[in-house]
């Protein structure tokens, strides 16, 4: 579904890359070619495929091309706990240090081998490029936050609402969603653990915002049909990082 929800929009492979990076920095026309140069290093990823493991060292930069992935911890007992949600246009594997929690690929995805940026930036060569890339990490500091404020303070209803303006938010940005309408391709489990609810209780949830008049599930894509009243519900704030210009 994600796919044709792209393909819809007319969206190019390397577009959430570069939409992405632009919006935590200004970038040249020579930035953006050197990103689009990535799309020849492109990698498929299957469901359920390891990117990165639990106290391993990530093989190298990558950004999101296409497809769902996310950062999660197993129990002993079999529970998982989400952490976040990787999505087209987002980078995985800069920070070159043992990994606290493993990402897994949840859709089918593609990633591209960022090396050659990383190597530009580290000679100075790309200032703008190592500006995204620093509002980059600031991003997701700011997202880890959010999360922990979600599951530590609001209410089922709440979070649940709190997580759709949120992917609302980033897919927009990437261009693969507009102000209502965005691919979802997650099933309630993947919400539950995520959420840190139970499945019945996020399907439970679901329909209450759905008889509210306040959101449609359409396979695998939501619509937010009232996004403002959303907000209100949860209190939620935009998460951004301003783009950092040259100085």
């Amino acid at each position: 579904m994600q796919g044709r929800f792209s393909t819809h929009l007319g969206v190019r492979p390397m577009d959430p890359i570069v939409r992405r990076l632009r919006s935590l920095a200004p970038l040249s026309d020579a930035d953006v070619e050197i990103v689009r140069g990535l799309a020849e290093r492109r990698e498929r990823h299957a469901p359920g495929a390891q990117l990165v493991a639990e106290g391993g060292v990530s093989a190298g930069p990558r950004f999101m091309v296409s497809g769902w992935a996310c950062r999660q911890r197993l129990m002993v007992d079999g529970r998982r706990q989400i952490f976040s949600f990787m999505l087209p246009g987002e980078g995985i594997g800069f920070a070159r240090r043992p990994a606290l929690a493993a990402t897994v690929a949840l859709t089918a995805l593609e990633t591209v081998d960022a090396t050659p940026i990383l190597e530009a930036v580290r000679r100075g060569a790309t200032p703008a490029l190592a500006r995204a890339l620093a509002a980059m990490e600031c991003l997701e500091e700011a997202l880890l936050l959010d999360h922990v404020a979600r599951l530590g303070r609001l209410t089922a209803y709440e979070r649940v609402a709190h997580f759709l303006l949120e992917l609302q938010q980033r897919l927009e940005i990437a261009g693969l969603g507009d102000k209502q309408r965005f691919p979802l391709p997650l099933t309630q489990e993947i919400l539950a653990d995520a959420l840190g609810l139970s499945i019945v209780h996020v399907n439970r949830t679901l329909q209450q915002l759905r008889r509210g008049g306040l959101i449609e599930l359409r396979s695998g894509v939501a619509i937010l049909l009232q996004p403002e009243a959303l907000a209100k519900i949860c209190d939620y704030r935009t998460t951004a990082v301003q783009p950092i210009k040259a100085a």
